[in-house]
């Protein structure tokens, strides 16, 4: 993939996702998988999402135990990001996406040494825009007409790794 276009795809999904505060995060279990909301931390989407928690917590564990996660986004659209997770104790960065906002609901500060951040590597997305009311209405038609829709997709996939 070229730089451009991937620099395209990644604006895209920044686009997606800016104004949507809380995401569902998907950890693997010995279960299966588990879904619970977290809030993004406000940063430019460059492929990575951060995400804090506390060590005391099963989602610290199972990405011990599996870095494969997803991070789902409903808003206006709809983003699934695929990736690898990463436990990151680094101070500065703590520091750096700290917020007071942060403090009042995670009830510490970013110093605490039980606090951690979550880095999500994104290696793959899929989303679906809402917003293209014609895409939809010509998709459905195709669909209902039993015409091949592929090229009405109200969906896209991208490959962020490559």
């Amino acid at each position: 993939m070229s730089n451009m276009r991937k620099q395209e795809e990644m604006e895209k999904l920044r686009e997606l996702i800016k104004d949507v505060d809380t995401a569902m995060l998907t950890t693997v279990t010995e279960e299966g998988l588990v879904s619970r909301p977290m809030k993004t931390q406000e940063i430019e989407f460059d492929g990575d999402l951060w995400f804090f928690t506390k060590k005391a917590t099963n989602k610290y564990e199972e990405i011990l135990h599996d870095q494969d996660v997803n991070v789902a986004y409903a808003g206006k659209s709809f983003v699934s990001v695929r990736g690898r997770a990463e436990i990151v104790e680094d101070l500065d960065k703590k520091k750096e996406l700290w917020s007071t906002a942060n403090g009042e609901i995670m009830q510490t500060s970013y110093d605490d040494p039980n606090l951690i951040l979550i880095k999500v590597k994104a290696e793959a997305a899929e989303y679906w825009e809402t917003g293209n009311l014609t895409k939809k209405i010509a998709f459905l038609y195709k669909r209902m007409t039993g015409q091949s829709s592929k090229s009405t997709d109200i969906n896209e996939t991208v490959e962020l790794n490559k």
